[in-house]
């Protein structure tokens, strides 16, 4: 039989998980809030969600590398569309998100709030 790391699906999932800050285990590892995935009746490969504040954290660092460059460098127009994705996301649904948010892109969170209510001034009301 192929080795757990070698198998094809651990291989098609990864960089989904990698993509989520999850970290992926052997299924005799997995605890009860772990995901185990199957291929052809047999566990293979156990994903160990993030906590959603770790999510929201390891989600701002890929964009500071896909920005090359801190958040909080970036023009406002920039941080205005990354806290449209990050809404998008359900950033804002995490405890002390907009704090996080503001805190990366080095402003108030009274401006993250501005820039969520711009594009939809029904919030504002």
């Amino acid at each position: 039989m192929t080795e757990p790391a070698d198998h094809p699906l651990v291989a098609a999932v990864k960089p989904l998980v990698d993509a989520m800050g999850a970290e992926m285990l052997s299924p005799a590892q997995a605890a009860a809030d772990d995901v185990v995935l199957a291929w052809e009746g047999a566990d293979i490969i156990a994903v160990r969600l993030p906590q959603l504040s770790e999510s929201l954290d390891h989600i701002l660092a890929a964009m500071e590398r896909r920005h090359g460059m801190p958040l909080s460098d970036l023009d406002r127009k920039t941080k205005q569309g990354v806290v449209r994705s990050l809404e998008a996301r359900g950033a804002f649904a995490v405890r002390h998100g907009v704090e996080t948010v503001a805190g990366a892109l080095g402003v108030s969170r009274f401006t993250v709030y501005n820039y969520l209510n711009r594009d939809n001034p029904s919030k504002a009301e």
